[in-house]
């Protein structure tokens, strides 16, 4: 029903029943408007109090956002269509040319709280899917958030194209006048849309998410991912100091994702003394039979004891194998129990491990002497 049958309609109410003027009925039909737009606000509240009341004992939490997300958009358009009305009643009767005004800005503030809304419902719905006691679902925390602003920006440029149009301007002038003036944006900001479509390509191809620990081994990148911008993604290093990476970046360096390894390895050469050569193949084997039985080895992996190499002051056997945690400190509890297993099978065994030695070779006097007389420089050498 148009609002101006229903503004005449409360006039003629006013003049026949209450016995008011033609003169001042205006004045008392602004009244009552007002009066009923503060009566709906009041009523809408309460009723919107009540049903999430009665909302909250379901387990759905889906009319739990539509109803929170609806509560301010809904008492804002009560306020807007009783403010406009009674904008048209003095419009109507003292003659201005706010009627020209105020029905434009009546179909713009819809449009708005209609948007408003929507965008509410979706970042509600998006805090829903993340949190993990909120709904349940098989997409995480960085897809969840990519998709939640995705369709935000897109509802802001849709409400932006249909208010323009409200107001009389062409959207398909506005189109072309974008086309012809994103060439010269792309130009002029292309660091910007470097950092975007870095953004975009990382919301992709997914190479870490929120909370993963990346690392690069190009640039001097690693701590914990906390948020992922459209140009900027923002990593906390180890020592608590937040590290601002320019989505580009990402696209010219390689990214190591510690956070989806399998295993964490461990690869540690132990060295024997060489007066200790006839134990050393029964420590490796001791410590191939340990790691083999040690509940936080993985056996499916890789599993190496063998003695490697001759050093100068040791006779050096390497330990290559795999846990089953990632947790870097559990893994460092594990790796601790097997040093201290290697260590106590060492001496076992009688043996020691070994560190660097020289040995310093002294000859008898008399053969020093007679050295002396056939080259002068021996007795400095091994006197």
């Amino acid at each position: 029903m148009d609002v101006k049958v229903i503004l005449d309609s409360l006039n003629v109410w006013l003049t026949q029943y209450l016995s008011v003027g033609q003169e001042n009925s205006w004045i008392l039909s602004v009244f009552v408007i007002v009066l009923m737009m503060v009566v709906g606000v009041f009523v809408i509240r309460i009723m919107f109090g009540r049903m999430a009341n009665h909302l909250k004992r379901t387990r759905n939490i889906w009319d739990d956002i539509l109803l929170e997300s609806a509560r301010r958009p809904a008492v804002m358009m009560i306020w807007v269509l009783g403010v406009s009305w009674a904008l048209d009643v003095i419009d109507v009767q003292t003659g201005t040319v706010l009627l020209d005004v105020v029905g434009p800005l009546r179909k713009v503030a819809v449009i708005v709280l209609l948007g408003w809304f929507l965008i509410r419902f979706i970042q509600a719905a998006e805090a829903a899917l993340i949190d993990p006691s909120g709904i349940d679902t098989t997409l995480d925390a960085t897809t969840i958030s990519a998709i939640g602003k995705l369709l935000r920006l897109s509802l802001i440029i849709t409400v932006s194209l249909v208010v323009l149009q409200s107001f009389g301007y062409s959207i398909s002038g506005v189109l072309a006048f974008g086309g012809i003036g994103g060439l010269a944006v792309g130009f002029a900001a292309k660091d910007l849309l470097a950092n975007f479509f870095g953004g975009l390509m990382i919301y992709m191809d997914r190479p870490f998410k929120v909370g993963d620990w990346v690392r690069s081994p190009d640039k001097n990148i690693e701590g914990t991912v906390e948020d992922i911008g459209w140009r900027l993604t923002r990593i906390l290093t180890f020592d608590k100091r937040p590290l601002y990476v320019p989505n580009a970046t990402f696209a010219s360096i390689s990214v190591e994702n510690p956070s989806r390894m399998t295993h964490r390895r461990i690869y540690e050469t132990v060295g024997v003394r060489y007066c200790d050569l006839k134990t050393v193949k029964d420590i490796v084997d001791d410590v191939r039979e340990l790691l083999r039985h040690h509940p936080e080895i993985d056996q499916d992996q890789t599993l190496i004891v063998n003695l490697n190499k001759f050093a100068p002051s040791s006779l050096d056997f390497f330990v290559y194998t795999f846990t089953k945690t990632t947790n870097w400190v559990r893994f460092h509890q594990v790796k601790e129990d097997v040093l201290l297993s290697i260590m106590e099978i060492v001496e076992k065994h009688g043996a020691e491990v070994a560190f660097p030695t020289s040995t310093v070779h002294l000859l008898p006097e008399r053969e020093l002497h007679q050295a002396e007389l056939v080259n002068p420089g021996m007795a400095n050498k091994y006197g």
